[in-house]
């Protein structure tokens, strides 16, 4: 009766689940639907400016939020839906515009400075367009009712000033003009053309007297001619002008390519683990793939809420959260089966298993989040859209993956149901679990024979030999840098038609360009040029392609600026990344676990490099991001290594330590959690290599770096990271401990009396 109603209850439940996972997947459409999506993934315009004050004087925090609004309004007026303006610094403006259908467009209405400038007959400037109410400019009427544009003046002292020194100048005309050009522009030639549409001379007036009111700028203007005017003075009355520093142009069916083969490999990658979730784990592994699917979707559904726009470094992320969210689920399955080795029953295996798990998983995220962190803080644009996804996959992960599916699994260890069918719940056979009323023995763990430590010598002299070879290469070719960390232009053309090297070197001729690289690849070529090309230039370039390939064509333009930026900030970062964790896992646990950590990692990242200098690849900005998210693996890997060491050290007896029992200790540590590292270490493989076969070119670079890091991250986690905190800790085996002074009552009483303790 127990066995049936426990049987019905399951039913009841495994119901539920059916209904909130179609629920979920009804949902999910409409939800990815309404994200929106980033230029790389529906093509449009990207660009960076660097603002500086007209009038030479310090660029301030105000002049840069104004030059903001301007761009807000000019971009209103392009009718892109999801725009995105980001202040970059103390002086830089990114633009991003995807979905934009005429880049060349938007570059010139961006570009243009659009700013008035008061000067005298002899072109000196006199006022800047600071001394007007940004966005004051209005349609009006002269005295004779013609149409005319009403200004109102914001600093009207100094515009009484200027005014009442020009009444004083022989020539005592104040003179307007809207975006100045000191090698185009002169009065003493266009004075008879000045108010005109071919001329950028508005309004030139005599001035008898010093005033402070409001200005009328009139002339033989129409009424769609002054509305225009004023639409541009007030989307253009800035003390700045804007300097292209970098740029990229991709085409809407580029973008549509890349959303298309990305997705495609994310859901391949998913589906991936799911059936080796299933497979390890069994009906555990059903829940722990429903709790994956309420993830992605949750994910998603902040990343709809905060506004976030969806890019291919964005799917990168998720796609990799959600191999790293699994590990917290794979942990905590690692202690129930321990706990059910040891003889215990499902229930009591459950409870001690997700208890004992947690501090591993928390101090694991934490870290990953912390990285995550400094990746926003430090990195450029595509970086900050990693790292955004990536804080959010942790912050989904630790309510998901941790608490959810505990819930999912409790609802199900409550009814009793597989008490005795634990075989078909998490896959530990009957037979295994021992009998502990008849003093059986507990069933040794898998890899519990295998002596980890003795390895350690051989895996430490490899890499030694990997960097060494790595640092010569390094030396002699040095690195394939990408645009990114060159300058330059990268030009990347996709059509069907064969092209050969000797046919993009005639082009490039016609087109004066001169290339450092040309990639020849099946799909897609890649130039890249020295030279950071101007707004005509691009349009030219893609013109030119587009026409005689019928390609789809994507430019990235980097300039020298940008790319010491973003030296100088991907150093800082790893740097960074590296000090928070020593500090993180120096409070979390001991000093000597951060500093063996540490030095794991700067191996992890050494060896890519390593590897990197050796097969020549691409060092772009994403790989860069790959280097801090391996950091974030790595470490994560480490702490779980950590957590368990720690438990062992807790319960062996620290007087009775030896050298060979801290070896022996350490060495059971890494057989325990050995097998979770693999199955953890395969998930996160599994959807790296479904986008390096699927995905995108584009992020390739990453993959690649993921790929090598994985590997890396994983063996240096088991055997570099504990040989290094042996080294340390047998160095204290058989130290006294400083022991901490008693002060008894009596010592304070003959403290007060001034006697001599």
């Amino acid at each position: 009766m127990k066995k049936q109603t426990g049987k019905k209850k399951v039913i009841r439940s495994i119901s539920i689940l059916t209904l909130l996972v179609i629920g979920i997947c009804f949902l999910f459409i409409p939800l990815f639907k309404n994200l929106k999506f980033g230029l790389d993934l529906q093509g449009g315009f990207e660009v960076l400016y660097r603002a500086s004050s007209i009038d030479g004087s310090k660029m301030t925090s105000e002049k840069l939020n104004a030059t903001y609004k301007t761009l807000s309004k000019r971009i209103d007026s392009l009718g892109v839906s999801e725009p995105e303006i980001i202040l970059e610094g103390n002086d830089k403006i990114r633009v991003k515009l995807a979905g934009v259908t005429n880049p060349e467009e938007a570059r010139s209405q961006l570009s243009t400075v659009a700013t008035l400038s008061f000067r005298d007959t002899d072109d000196n400037l006199l006022m800047s367009s600071d001394v007007l109410k940004a966005g004051g400019a209005k349609i009006s009427q002269d005295s004779a009712g013609n149409p005319a544009v009403l200004l109102s003046v914001k600093d009207k002292d100094k515009f009484y000033e200027v005014t009442n020194k020009v009444k004083d100048y022989e020539d005592n005309m104040l003179v307007i003009w809207l975006d100045y050009n000191p090698l185009s522009d002169q009065f003493e030639n266009e004075k008879n053309i000045c108010g005109t549409s071919e001329s950028n001379c508005l309004s030139a007036a005599t001035v008898s007297q010093g005033f402070a009111s409001d200005v009328i700028i009139q002339g033989n203007f129409t009424e769609d001619e002054v509305s225009n005017l004023v639409d541009l003075i007030n989307s253009g009355s800035l003390p700045s002008k804007l300097t292209e520093i970098s740029s990229n142009t991709v085409g809407a069916s580029f973008g549509d390519n890349t959303l298309q083969k990305t997705l495609i490999a994310g859901i391949i990658g998913i589906l991936c683990i799911m059936a080796l979730l299933i497979f390890l784990y069994r009906f555990a592994g059903i829940l722990s793939s429903i709790s994956m699917m309420i993830y992605t979707f949750l994910v998603f559904l902040v990343f709809w809420v905060v506004g976030g726009v969806l890019t291919l470094p964005g799917i990168a992320a998720l796609v990799l959260g959600i191999g790293m969210a699994v590990d917290s689920n794979v942990i905590t399955f690692a202690r129930i089966k321990e706990e059910l080795y040891k003889g215990k029953s499902l229930p009591l295996a459950f409870q001690e298993g997700s208890k004992s798990s947690f501090s591993a998983i928390l101090d694991s995220n934490l870290t990953t989040f912390l990285v995550a962190v400094i990746m926003f803080i430090f990195g450029e644009s595509s970086i900050k859209g990693f790292a955004t996804m990536l804080m959010i996959t942790v912050l989904v992960t630790m309510f998901t993956m941790v608490f959810l599916t505990r819930i999912l699994m409790k609802l199900f260890v409550k009814t009793h149901y597989f008490d005795d069918k634990t075989k078909a719940f998490i896959r530990v056979a009957k037979e295994d679990i021992p009998n502990v009323a008849k003093d059986e023995k507990p069933k040794k763990l898998p890899f519990s024979q295998v002596n980890f430590l003795k390895h350690s010598k051989w895996f430490s002299l490899f890499s030694c030999i990997v960097i060494i070879v790595g640092a010569i290469f390094l030396g002699t070719r040095g690195f394939h840098l990408g645009i990114d960390y060159q300058s330059g232009t990268e030009i990347t053309i996709a059509t069907e038609q064969k092209i050969t090297k000797k046919d993009l070197k005639e082009d490039l001729k016609e087109l004066k360009l001169t290339p450092t690289s040309i990639d020849i690849l099946e799909e897609e070529s890649t130039i890249r040029v020295s030279k950071a090309l101007g707004g005509n230039q691009v349009k030219e370039v893609n013109s030119y392609f587009e026409e005689k390939y019928d390609a789809k064509v994507n430019i990235g333009v980097v300039s020298n600026i940008v790319k010491k930026e973003l030296v100088k900030n991907a150093i800082l970062a790893v740097l960074v990344a590296l000090v928070g964790i020593i500090a993180y896992v120096s409070v979390r646990f001991k000093f000597s676990y951060a500093i063996s950590g540490v030095v794991a990692l700067v191996h992890d990242v050494f060896m890519i490099m390593a590897l990197f200098a050796i097969f020549h690849l691409e060092v772009s900005s994403m790989f860069i991001a790959a280097l801090l998210a391996i950091i974030g693996y790595s470490i994560n890997n480490s702490i779980v290594t950590f957590d368990r060491i720690r438990e062992n050290l807790d319960k062996a007896d620290e007087k009775k330590m030896t050298r060979e029992k801290l070896d022996e200790i350490c060495n059971k540590s890494i057989q325990e959690v050995f097998t979770r590292t693999i199955y953890t270490t395969v998930t996160t493989l599994i959807p790296v290599i479904a986008l390096m076969i699927l995905g995108s070119r584009e992020i390739f670079t990453f993959n690649i770096a993921m790929l090598f890091g994985l590997v890396v991250g994983t063996y240096s986690s088991i055997y570099i990271t504990t040989s290094i905190f042996l080294w340390i800790e047998r160095k204290s085996i058989g130290k006294p401990k400083k022991q901490k002074r008693v002060y008894t009552d009596e010592y304070e009483e003959k403290k007060v009396k001034g006697i001599n303790c």
